[in-house]
């Protein structure tokens, strides 16, 4: 029997990460049988670890779903008043399933719907609201639902990337759709109101229920867990990169301790440039510091404000243009690396323009509060 590290390690390059918004039930899980059931199932799926063994960057689409789709699961959620909503997961290591945060949130009760109409009951056994990230687990869950792998990060798959999505969008078990990852270093703005480091973007179409969903590479790893649809051919998904630091803490621990600045910022625009006579427009602005908060002390916030071509633009404060030896250049630079290089309690450098003039200054991050909303 494998122990809980065997598990845990298991989680950490084994995977999944999932897609769009989170179906009301109702409606969808209601659809009519020949489409809402497991017709979509079939495709003569026989050994999933098998099949993606022999998967290559040639691999036709109809490989790629077969060999995943047993791996991936329905989710159903059921609150004090009934059913309330669902969305999608995969298998990520022995008995667990990754799914979005916002997919589970205020759920009571959760049951998964595996292939071929399988039914199984299912605990929350960690989530995090600034990554939209959830695990579950679920006892006996069947052989063929094997877990799937996280796409290799280092580097992350590049933009042009072909991708497939799988869920159950609208409540109709085993759908697909492909596209590519059509682009990278997004900070996404999640179903549940918090913003998302390092999240990719595909032309795949996710819909409702989709949430939680893989998104896959042709060579049958996850390269992303769906998050939204944005509108058409736009869909966001939690990067694999920041999914592998998550989903292994939530498993042990039941939560993941993200690291935090303590400040509001802005991104340096043309005419905060110009306020602050910048040759280049690049860079985060510190707008406020907060107090006791772990840049208190060090980094300075806005004080006072100009009129730029009508714009009334904040003056006095700070301007982030690295972080540990990387360049900043928009906020998304700054958010990617706190997310994918740092951890609570370390001393991280910040190059920065004070007064026109730059310096280096280092802090000791801190543990990102509880969320309120």
């Amino acid at each position: 029997m494998p122990t809980r590290r065997d598990l845990l390690a298991g989680l950490a390059s084994a995977g999944a990460v999932g897609a769009a918004g989170c179906v009301q039930v109702g409606s969808t899980d209601r659809a009519p049988a020949a489409a809402g059931s497991d017709a979509a199932d079939t495709g003569g799926t026989n050994d999933a670890s098998a099949e993606a063994a022999q998967l290559s960057g040639s691999a036709t689409e109809t490989e790629v779903y077969r060999s995943t789709i047993e791996s991936v699961v329905g989710v159903l959620n059921y609150g004090r008043n009934g059913p309330q909503g669902s969305g999608s997961g995969f298998v990520a290591g022995d008995g667990y399933v990754v799914t979005n945060q916002h997919v589970v949130a205020g759920a009571t009760e959760t049951k998964l719907r595996f292939q071929g109409n399988v039914w199984r009951d299912a605990e929350v056994v960690g989530t995090d609201a600034y990554s939209d990230l959830a695990v579950l687990r679920a006892e006996n869950t069947p052989e063929s639902a094997t877990p799937l792998s996280w796409v290799d990060t280092d580097p992350e798959p590049p933009v042009g990337t072909p991708v497939m999505a799988i869920g159950s969008p609208y409540g109709f078990s085993g759908s697909a759709s492909t596209g590519i990852i059509s682009g990278v270093d997004r900070v996404l703005s999640a179903p549940n109101n918090f913003t998302v480091a390092d999240s990719v973007q595909t032309d795949a179409a996710l819909n409702p229920g989709n949430s939680g969903g893989p998104l896959v590479t042709f060579d049958g790893d996850v390269a992303a867990v769906a998050a939204r649809g944005g509108g058409d051919n736009l869909g966001f998904g939690v990067s694999a990169a920041l999914s592998k630091r998550v989903v292994p803490a939530l498993a042990s621990d039941g939560e993941y301790d993200h690291s935090f600045m303590g400040v509001r910022l802005v991104e340096v625009s043309p005419a905060i440039a110009e306020a602050y006579d910048l040759d280049d427009v690049g860079g985060v602005l510190i707008v406020q510091v907060m107090d006791g908060g772990p840049a208190d002390g060090t980094l300075l916030g806005t004080d006072g404000s100009t009129t730029v071509d009508g714009v009334s633009v904040p003056t006095g404060g700070d301007i982030v243009v690295g972080i540990g030896g990387t360049d900043v250049d928009v906020q998304a630079d700054l958010s990617n690396y706190l997310a994918l290089e740092t951890a609570p309690g370390d001393a991280v450098q910040f190059t920065m323009l004070r007064d026109g003039t730059e310096t280096t200054v280092e802090f000791e991050l801190g543990e990102r509060p509880d969320p309120t909303r």
